[in-house]
């Protein structure tokens, strides 16, 4: 692993994409929530767990549970979040921004894991194939075996 998320110090500043993020939450919502950073710069401040029980009452009338969901999602699982929960020290916050708990050790280093598997995936997508396309056989589903079975049932070999 590279340079641990937890080296640095300070907190994780939010760019223009959290931010566009974190709009489209508070766009869903009947009011906004104060947790959320506002501008580029602001701080990415951890979820307190179980937040979602105060963030759904917020939905505004008419849209759906669903389309909350997707928006924190893409919120939460985004590599800065990440960062944020993985740096020592962070704490968790309330629907109104303020720290309520100290990020769990088992929380920070899953956050570190995500992290890192961000970045292969990210460095995987970068790197140019050099390696020489082979054909892979790709398994049968049961459904294409029994559809062969049948097949080869039907037209013994001559």
């Amino acid at each position: 692993m590279s340079k641990s998320p937890r080296d640095n110090s300070g907190p994780v500043a939010a760019r223009d994409t959290d931010v566009l993020k974190a709009q489209a939450i508070n766009g869903l919502l009947t009011q906004p929530i104060a947790i959320l950073p506002t501008k580029a710069g602001d701080p990415i401040r951890p979820f307190a767990l179980g937040l979602w029980n105060e963030i759904r009452p917020l939905l505004r009338p008419g849209l759906s549970v669903s389309t909350l969901r997707r928006a924190t999602g893409a919120y939460l699982h985004s590599k800065r979040y990440h960062l944020a929960v993985a740096l020592t020290g962070s704490a968790r916050h309330d629907i109104d921004g303020m720290p309520i708990g100290s990020v769990s050790e088992a929380d920070r280093l899953a956050a570190e894991q995500k992290i890192e598997s961000l970045r292969k995936r990210d460095d995987a997508r970068k790197a140019p194939s050099t390696a020489p396309t082979v054909a892979r056989s790709v398994p049968l589903s049961k459904a294409d075996m029994i559809r062969a079975t049948l097949l080869n049932r039907n037209n013994p070999p001559r």
